[in-house]
């Protein structure tokens, strides 16, 4: 990870009067395994969609592999794999033949296309049933496949979009698995996903995004030390009296969720104090909690500490 393979200078991109993306300026280093973590609508899809030329910026540049994206579209995409959450193949065809099929459109052909067919169902553990129909798969060898043909052609670096979306646990850790060795053999990977757990075991760093800007960028374990505390998040069944909301703002790192009060975060490290106060505060007030969840310190409780919002909001 000594130089950069990616370069991001204040990107952004305007939809009418809807600013989407806003002035985004960020590296990705060689051989990275770098995580875009955001919120629905937080300008994730298209930030992506900008880095792999599908979407053209309203402003800004994109370097890849020192190659100005915009000027030298065919060569700097040639160096991406690019894996959408959407299934990207033809499921009447066998994967064998969507590789192939993939592969012409890359530029493949003959003995290569032959031999990158067969290394790629075999890293995606597919060659069993590279006959069958894709549309006899499970989610899970769907989603391998996709990944198959985002590698197909050798890229230097592999976008991923939600990459283990739909699947169950067993083959999610397989996917997992699969892209961690990936990258251990020297793939640049970017990775956007709504699983912090995923994020916070893979990614050497993470960039969080909100309302289209990056509010916080750093290695896990240093955004993990920042917050250095847990949350409790509350929902009351009805609005907070400001006498009763200064009192638990004295208590811990208070966030108030809703213009009504009635849903909170408290930051703290001593959580069952924390909670017994809260508890003796509501019930003498005579105010009902709906929900109450304590969160130890990691990536969702940053973001939710930074943002006010899940991840999956």
């Amino acid at each position: 990870m000594e130089n950069t393979i990616i370069s991001v200078q204040n990107l952004s991109k305007n939809y009418g009067g809807t600013r989407a993306v806003k002035g985004l300026s960020f590296d990705i280093f060689r051989g990275e395994f770098f995580g875009l973590l955001g919120p629905n609508g937080a300008g994730k899809t298209t930030t992506i969609g900008m880095l792999t030329g599908l979407i053209d910026p309203s402003e800004g540049r994109i370097t890849i592999d020192g190659l100005d994206l915009l000027a030298r579209p065919k060569e700097t995409k040639a160096k991406m794999g690019f894996v959408p959450q959407d299934f990207a193949f033809y499921p009447t065809l066998s994967a064998k033949d969507n590789l192939i099929f993939f592969g012409r459109i890359y530029g493949l052909h003959g003995r290569r296309l032959r031999q990158r067919t067969d290394d790629v169902l075999h890293m995606v553990e597919l060659h069993d049933c590279a006959a069958q129909a894709v549309s006899t798969f499970s989610n899970g060898m769907k989603r391998r496949l996709n990944i198959a043909i985002g590698l197909l052609h050798e890229p230097h670096i592999l976008i991923l979009d939600e990459p283990t979306v739909g699947v169950d646990a067993h083959m999610r850790q397989a996917i997992l698995e699969n892209l961690k060795n990936l990258n251990t053999d020297g793939l640049t990977v970017l990775y956007t996903t709504h699983r912090m757990e995923e994020a916070q075991r893979l990614c050497h760093r993470v960039a969080i995004m909100d309302r289209g800007q990056v509010i916080a960028l750093d290695t896990p374990s240093a955004l993990i030390g920042e917050s250095g505390e847990g949350l409790i998040r509350v929902c009351f069944s009805e609005p907070i009296p400001q006498p009763r909301m200064d009192q638990m703002a004295q208590l811990g790192s208070l966030t108030v969720l809703d213009a009504h009060g009635a849903s909170i975060h408290l930051k703290t490290n001593e959580a069952d104090n924390v909670i017994k106060e809260v508890l003796a505060l509501t019930e003498e007030a005579k105010i009902r909690i709906k929900s109450l969840d304590v969160l130890d310190p990691g990536l969702e409780t940053v973001f939710l500490h930074l943002t006010g919002r899940s991840l999956r909001d």
